[in-house]
């Protein structure tokens, strides 16, 4: 009888005992099942000042007449006159081509046929202040007969984005974490690990004010932004 007893005392004693670490191994787990889900998702920001490394100028010109071989003889006219002006100021020869043309015909009021012929050149170009220098200078391309046609314009791109793209990345991303930090600081919490993290959109745009100082036309001064969400656990 005693054997027997002795041994239900140790039995119950270890089922209270399973009892009371089963049950601590829950609350542990409850408790950090909770504190995983403790979180703050924030943004960070990375903006960089850049110069446009490539320059495109599209020329449109246009000649009319009722002889169309004459009207082609003009604007083979305005065309050498677009490429000496380009030579003039440095540009190589292959930095300039073609980029397409047309011939419209119709008739006046008095029935007369008249022919339109466009012609579009683009100049291509990484020398961007030499393109900036040209384009102040196009009214030379006026005193010269070359009349540019709407669709005419000069712009600038930043190719290199791929360059600084981890870089910015890595900055917006500690941008993000002061944000938490602050965050962590005001709630009396840490901040810890990266929970997820979203890289936002590049966008290259001009900066603030040039666009406006060079009124419709574009500017080589670009500004790269991009915005990151990162959500951070708490601690």
């Amino acid at each position: 009888m005693e054997k027997r007893a002795s041994f239900t005392l140790i039995a119950a004693a270890l089922v209270a005992l399973g009892l009371v670490v089963g049950g601590y191994l829950l609350g542990d787990g409850l408790r950090r099942a909770r504190a995983a889900d403790r979180s703050v998702t924030v943004r960070g920001l990375a903006e960089r000042n850049v110069t446009a490394d490539l320059a495109v100028w599209t020329l449109n010109y246009s000649r009319s007449g009722e002889d169309l071989a004459a009207v082609r003889a003009q604007i083979d006219g305005d065309t050498g006159s677009i490429r000496r002006f380009f030579a003039g100021l440095g540009f190589p020869a292959d930095t300039l081509r073609p980029a397409g043309a047309s011939v419209m015909q119709n008739f006046d009021n008095n029935g007369v046929q008249r022919f339109t012929v466009t012609q579009r050149l683009q100049l291509r170009t990484g020398d961007v202040a030499r393109a900036q220098k040209a384009a102040a200078r196009q009214f030379d391309l006026v005193r010269d007969g070359v009349v540019l046609q709407e669709g005419s314009g000069l712009t600038y791109s930043f190719t290199k984005l791929n360059d600084i793209k981890p870089s910015m990345v890595a900055e917006a991303t500690r941008d993000a974490r002061a944000s938490a930090e602050q965050f962590a600081k005001d709630s009396a919490t840490g901040v810890g690990a990266i929970k997820s993290a979203t890289q936002g959109y590049f966008s290259v745009e001009a900066r603030d004010g040039d666009q406006a100082n060079y009124g419709v036309a574009d500017t080589p001064f670009k500004k790269v932004r991009v915005v990151t969400t990162v959500d951070f656990y708490l601690r």
